[in-house]
């Protein structure tokens, strides 16, 4: 459980020109990182609606297998996790707001588990693609750790990025897709509701 609101930390970004979200991306602006954080529908409905965002793809990374289905990763004993594959624009957002929202919207404190989802598919973690991501991974964590934000202890894993595999056709964009769905409204809106209010400056707009 939270001490106190991560809106504290939170203030402490230092917010783009807005210009700079109108501009158009080139290829050396664009950087990915891979996340785990629960289940991967919370996850990409949440960075879908974050400002300098391109995309979010759901899938799996961590594990040895080659090309697991969802099926196979629901297990809980091939290795991999729920992930989101986010691609950035370094102009517009960075790496710091990227975890800053990941910290935000689900709890790096449960042990393979978030909420009702459970298994070791669903742990935090984040799959550093280098020096840089991984130094800015450590540095958030060292920073709530330092806060006392939690009562428990982050158990977030760091992991050299390997492997990514995009999920099956129908768990993309799900949250999108599936409004109406019970799960969507009981486990993901109340995630988007939180992100917004925290980042409502950094939303994109509809």
């Amino acid at each position: 459980m939270k001490r106190f609101s991560l809106l504290l930390l939170l203030t402490s970004f230092s917010l783009f020109a807005q210009k700079n979200s109108k501009s158009e991306s080139t290829q050396s602006d664009l950087e990915t990182i891979t996340l785990g954080g629960g289940c991967y529908w919370c996850i990409e409905a949440v960075y879908e609606n974050l400002i300098g965002v391109q995309s979010v793809v759901s899938g799996f990374s961590g594990g040895k297998t080659t090309n697991p289905s969802y099926e196979e990763v629901s297990s809980g004993r091939t290795g991999y996790v729920e992930v989101v594959q986010i691609t950035y624009d370094k102009k517009i957002t960075n790496l710091d707001e990227i975890f800053r929202v990941f910290f935000t919207v689900h709890d790096p404190t449960t042990l393979n588990r978030q909420g009702a989802d459970e298994g070791p598919q669903y742990r935090s973690v984040i799959f550093y693609k280098n020096e840089e991501q991984k130094g800015a991974a450590q540095s958030i964590i060292s920073a709530l750790k330092k806060a006392k934000v939690y009562d428990d202890p982050i158990v977030t894993t760091l992991e050299p990025f390997t492997k990514f595999y995009k999920a099956e056709a129908y768990h993309q964009n799900y949250y999108e897709n599936n409004k109406n769905q019970r799960y969507c409204q009981m486990v993901i809106q109340p995630k988007i509701a939180k992100f917004e209010k925290a980042f409502k400056n950094r939303l994109k707009k509809k």
